[in-house]
């Protein structure tokens, strides 16, 4: 099995991954939105803490991504079929991205909170900045670990 930074060179060569970032990315944009309502909801209706509003943010938007990312980014690694035993594979390796989502908007609202910016702003720009955050850790997890083709370059089963 060759290693992860072999597959990374070969991919970036073919260019694939970079059609990948982009289909990511844009399905990412629509989970990004339904993971800021879903946040926001939580915080700001049903003022639940910070981390448990991310966390029922992060469940309902790591299921959409599985399936979009499924059917679309990885159709041809996963052959558009979607199966209980590959989300919770997908969702674990997301944990990563949620350990690195959380922390930021944490991080970052507690900073801007001392910096008098309002809990309510900084909590906000918390929330955008760690979506970016997140994105990059759940690509590289996404493309080479739970969607990575095979030897023979078919669908993984």
């Amino acid at each position: 099995m060759p290693s992860i930074l072999t597959r990374i060179e070969q991919a970036w060569r073919e260019r694939a991954i970079a059609l990948k970032a982009l289909s990511f990315g844009l399905v990412g944009l629509v989970n990004s939105a339904v993971d800021f309502g879903v946040f926001s909801f939580g915080f700001y209706v049903l003022h639940l803490p910070i981390i448990a509003a991310n966390l029922i943010a992060w469940i309902v938007a790591v299921s959409g991504s599985y399936v979009m990312n499924s059917q679309i980014t990885f159709a041809h690694e996963s052959g558009r079929k979607l199966g209980l035993k590959r989300y919770f594979s997908f969702a674990l390796s997301q944990v990563a991205g949620f350990v690195a989502n959380t922390a930021t908007v944490y991080i970052v609202s507690y900073v801007l909170e001392r910096l008098s910016v309002g809990e309510n702003r900084a909590v906000l720009v918390g929330k955008l900045l760690a979506i970016g955050a997140s994105f990059a850790v759940n690509f590289s997890l996404s493309h080479f670990v739970v969607f990575r083709r095979l030897p023979g370059g078919g669908p993984q089963t």
